[in-house]
């Protein structure tokens, strides 16, 4: 395993994080504490969770992956050796659900749901404590044009940095990062960190693969100038970037099978470009999985890569793609395809 530091500080995170967003939905408790045993014992030392999970999200299963790590957690006794990241939900009206719908990035909603992850995951602290995504009306989430509406605003990143600072000196989190966030809310975190003296991002956890690079137009300049790695989700674009749903396939339990609204992937285009990258890895006795792990895995705007499975057998191909290395005449043909057909699912 290899291992990077967490934004400027001397936390070390394995370069493969164990995504769980799986666990309650298409996991069970038991799968799941073998994943996280397996993950462990491979050298993973990163898990990523949120309240929200699992995937989709629902009244009846809100919670319920980090209740699973948390139990797994409290057989333990290597709670520090372990980089715990968990996030709160923003501004939201799908999901009403969650404290009354009333979702905020403000002093009340993150106390609360810091203090119901922690009761959750059963431990005392989070080593990384994430934005789910941002307080005010932007673009994100495949949402390319941005068009402003200041009345949208919601709660200040000053405000939210703030909360933030009475919960790092009251040791409930060690750091903060944010997620599904654009250029300007990465760099107003950091002038208000800065010029107010408030905790420092450490990290941001962007959608990144093969069939999405969109961060590297205006965000990757920050990870690489001021340490906020990326923290990179969905590196198989849904398990698409496999293979396993070309030619109309819908594997029996597959993700795209089960929730046939998560589309995001499968556009023409999108399947073009899986076409290509599928067709390149084999050509190269490549597992097309592995290929497109280990080119996110080698850009040097990473801090870690965010796996998910729901089989083991997927789990140890996945966390063996870091030893998979990818030629300079395969990269070369992975960019070729991208000039061809870039982006096709921002």
């Amino acid at each position: 395993m290899k291992y990077n530091n967490l934004g400027q500080t001397d936390i070390k995170v394995s370069q493969i994080c164990l995504g769980t967003m799986t666990w309650g939905e298409q996991n069970t408790e038991d799968e799941a504490h073998e994943q996280l045993d397996y993950a462990i014992e491979s050298g993973v030392n990163f898990i990523d969770v949120a309240e929200m999970y699992p995937v989709p999200p629902r009244k009846e299963t809100y919670g319920l992956t980090e209740s699973y790590i948390g139990n797994w957690l409290s057989k333990r006794k290597d709670r520090d050796k372990i980089i715990l990241a968990t996030k709160v939900a923003a501004k939201a009206e799908w999901l009403p659900y969650i404290r009354d719908g009333q979702l905020k990035l403000d002093k009340k909603n993150i106390e609360q749901a810091l203090d119901d992850s922690l009761k959750r995951l059963k431990t005392d602290y989070i080593d990384l404590y994430q934005m789910h995504w941002p307080d005010r009306e932007t673009n994100f989430f495949g949402k390319l044009a941005y068009f402003h509406a200041p009345e949208k605003n919601g709660v200040s990143i000053a405000e939210t940095l703030s909360v933030l600072d009475e919960l790092v000196k009251q040791g409930k989190i060690r750091t903060v990062g944010i997620s599904n966030e654009t250029p300007w809310g990465c760099a107003e975190y950091l002038r208000v960190s800065r010029e107010e003296g408030l905790p420092r991002i450490v990290s941001i956890q962007n959608p990144y693969n093969l069939l999405n690079r969109t961060f590297e137009i205006g965000i990757s300049e920050f990870s690489h100038r001021e340490q906020v790695g990326l923290l990179a989700y969905s590196p198989l674009a849904f398990g698409s970037l496999s293979g396993k749903y070309l030619n109309n396939k819908k594997p029996e339990g597959a993700r795209l099978t089960l929730f046939e609204h998560f589309t995001r992937y499968l556009n023409p285009k999108a399947i073009e470009a899986t076409e290509s990258y599928v067709n390149l890895a084999k050509k190269n006795s490549l597992d097309p999985s592995q290929m497109a792990l280990s080119y996110v895995s080698s850009r040097p705007f990473l801090t870690s890569n965010i796996i998910g499975a729901t089989s083991m057998e997927q789990l140890k191909s996945d966390i063996e793609s870091i030893n998979v290395e990818l030629s300079k005449e395969i990269i070369k043909e992975i960019e070729s395809i991208h000039e061809k057909i870039p982006n096709p699912s921002p």
